[in-house]
């Protein structure tokens, strides 16, 4: 993981403890990288993420709740290509 110290040098005691606390605080999601911004007494801390997972879209088309056509027959397709599709 990459730390970017701003401002006061800090120890490796005090390094490790931030990327233990941010792995507690986020443990649902991965850390590449850490920003330690100090001021005084004050420390700000950045955590920068792996983006997240892209997801596939879901949508209801002729009552039947699809991510793409490719699955759908002929028919579906023609009712789905026949839809109105309405504006906002």
């Amino acid at each position: 993981m990459k730390v970017n110290v701003i401002g006061e040098q800090l120890s490796q005691e005090e390094i490790d403890a931030y990327i233990e606390y941010g792995r507690k605080k986020y443990s649902d999601r991965i850390i590449n990288g850490m920003t330690v911004k100090t001021d005084g007494d004050f420390v700000d801390l950045k955590y920068d993420f792996e983006p997240d997972v892209p997801f596939d879209r879901i949508r209801r088309i002729t009552g039947y709740l699809v991510g793409t056509l490719d699955r759908f027959n002929n028919g579906k397709r023609a009712e789905e290509h026949d839809r109105v599709k309405h504006t906002v």
